[in-house]
């Protein structure tokens, strides 16, 4: 009876799971409500086991359900990636690449990747896309990008493979002027409430309610890397910043770093990822980039 359990089935259980409702893993799924309950019934029955309690008004899982609706996930996305792999071999180079990557990525790597992308791949068009926070993964999810690079977002949304690149290393600054920069040692929590934090915004809603790397009440928030750069220099407020950007303002003595006492030894650097759909990987064109940016900062001076 298991050797009949369809990809079907299994699409349906994870849809009304995550759902909540068979009608709307219906609506989710283009089906009728009809549908997705008699193909649920014949799993269990295939299973021998009760996936759903439907004794409320909304089916809720049951403990065997729970226990098996990652083994599902894990048969779903394991075909999905077979079927995604065989077709990128079968269609070979993709007619072009499109990329998003995130603002603190260093524009030496990117600038180094494209150029020699360029050589290698003459007549594949490079679509470029420089975003912050979930405004870098939403083109991918979508399906606009084939190719993400994240940093400012931490977390990889489900449905996306993730290529370790290494990290970003960053420092917080204020202007030489601002108050901050007149204290000595490290700054505690109160001091750095009692001035305006600029931040990066997210033009997504992806991220909302979270809050990366922000200390004080006061926040100015900013959708572009390049005007909060500007603002940091003119004494708006204090923040953090990508070190290969700022490196040679500090040293012309523009900006100055401040330490923290939440980043003690030093501000941590952000863990940047390659990511795409498991559904679509990268093919050749995209498979040589994600290679040359790995390779780029692999080498890159520290």
């Amino acid at each position: 009876m298991l050797d009949g359990v369809s990809l079907d089935q299994l699409r349906t259980f994870i849809a009304a799971a995550e759902e909540g409702s068979f009608s709307a893993a219906g609506r989710k799924l283009r089906r009728a409500q009809s549908v997705v309950s008699q193909t649920l019934a014949n799993l269990e029955a295939q299973l021998r086991v009760s996936l759903f309690d439907r004794s409320a008004r909304y089916p809720v899982l049951t403990d065997e359900g729970k226990a098996l609706l990652g083994e599902a996930k894990t048969v779903v996305n394991g075909m999905d990636a077979l079927k995604a792999r065989a077709r990128t071999l079968s269609e070979g180079l993709e007619p072009e690449l499109s990329v998003a990557v995130d603002v603190m990525y260093p524009m030496a790597a990117l600038t180094d990747a494209v150029g020699a992308f360029r050589l290698a791949f003459p007549t594949t068009p490079l679509r470029m896309y420089v975003e912050a926070l979930g405004a870098v993964v939403r083109p991918v999810l979508d399906g606009v990008c084939r190719i993400g690079v994240i940093g400012s977002m931490p977390v990889v949304p489900e449905g996306l493979d993730a290529e370790k690149l290494p990290e970003v290393p960053m420092v917080t600054v204020v202007a030489p002027a601002h108050p901050l920069a007149q204290c000595q040692g490290i700054l505690h929590s109160e001091d750095l409430e009692r001035h305006v934090q600029l931040v990066l915004t997210d033009r997504t809603t992806l991220t909302a309610g979270s809050h990366f790397g922000v200390f004080s009440p006061l926040i100015w928030r900013l959708a572009d890397l390049g005007a909060k750069h500007a603002f940091l220099k003119a004494g708006f407020g204090w923040g953090h910043m990508p070190l290969a950007m700022v490196e040679p303002d500090l040293e012309a003595g523009r900006l100055v770093r401040i330490r923290l006492e939440i980043h003690q030894p030093a501000t941590p650097g952000i863990a940047m990822y390659a990511v795409y759909r498991k559904d679509a990987p990268p093919g050749p064109a995209g498979r040589w980039f994600i290679d040359r940016l790995q390779q780029f900062t692999a080498n890159a001076p520290a």
